[in-house]
């Protein structure tokens, strides 16, 4: 296991972290001041800009993409929503591919909308992934399956354990020629009992892997993590296992806090981010 302690330029700040409050060339900024080795934007903050430049910003920072996020979702009651869905996710390939992304991240999405069929909904992703893959090589950016947690399987992620995920990974991509591969959540991860032996299997499969804590309690399932330190989550114990698989990219601390964290300004949250991930990472 790696120390981490003090070593900013192993951490990557998921930018949805900071609250959205500022542009892209001042967060990179902001991070590149303290010695934070990357960032995980998401596609929003990236509408209407000059891709180019901003990765042209993070090479002369020398900080790196750990993760475009996130995916559209591939579920839809209908053939031409879940076309549609596949090309936008094309096009985000292409974006991650400019920026050099390590992985782009899929939130695969729920049910089907009016629907109670999970199977098919399972169905509807990887349909979608595997017409993705051969683009993924194409441009050089693989695509990194996220687990959710359980309690958002109706409406953000029928994908819900690392197990799963990494079932679809062999059914998808069995000779590892896409790089298809998973990032592993600790904040929905962390509860599952088979944690352990599905990290060991994961092996060079595992593209990220994202830090924050579980409040107790938890006033809202989604917008309610908390900083590294706050919650019950071992997470130095996961990230041994993690990197005992074989992992050695950027810790991303990605937390969404609407009642406190995104209150605080950036500068603020930047200085914890980077004192909890060196403590409690």
């Amino acid at each position: 296991m790696r120390d981490i302690s003090g070593k900013p330029a192993l951490y990557s700040i998921n930018t949805a972290t900071l609250g959205y409050q500022a542009p892209l060339e001042a967060i990179i900024d902001d991070c590149a001041q303290r010695g934070i080795g990357g960032i995980a934007p998401w596609r929003r903050e990236l509408d209407g800009r000059n891709v180019q430049d901003i990765a042209r910003r993070l090479k002369n920072c020398h900080m790196s993409v750990s993760g475009l996020c996130r995916s559209t979702y591939y579920t839809a009651p209908t053939l031409a929503e879940r076309r549609q869905a596949v090309d936008e996710n094309r096009r985000a390939l292409d974006t991650a591919a400019e920026l050099s992304a390590n992985c782009y991240m899929q939130v695969v999405g729920g049910l089907p909308g009016g629907s109670k069929n999970l199977a098919e909904a399972h169905r509807q992703v990887k349909e979608g992934i595997a017409q993705l893959l051969p683009h993924s090589r194409d441009v050089g950016v693989p695509i990194a399956l996220e687990p959710l947690h359980p309690m958002t399987a109706a409406d953000r992620s029928c994908l819900c354990s690392l197990r799963q995920a990494l079932d679809w990974c062999d059914e998808l991509d069995p000779d590892g020629g896409f790089r298809l591969g998973v990032a592993v959540d600790v904040y929905h991860l962390w509860w599952d009992p088979y944690l352990a032996e599905q990290l060991k299997r994961a092996g060079n499969r595992i593209l990220a892997f994202h830090v924050s804590d579980w409040l107790v309690p938890t006033t809202d399932l989604v917008s309610d993590r908390g900083m590294p330190g706050d919650g019950v989550i071992d997470i130095r114990a996961i990230r041994a296992q993690v990197e005992a698989a074989g992992f050695k990219g950027l810790v991303e601390l990605e937390i969404f806090s609407a009642n406190n964290w995104w209150k605080q300004n950036q500068s603020l949250i930047l200085d914890v981010s980077v004192e909890r991930i060196s403590e409690h990472c």
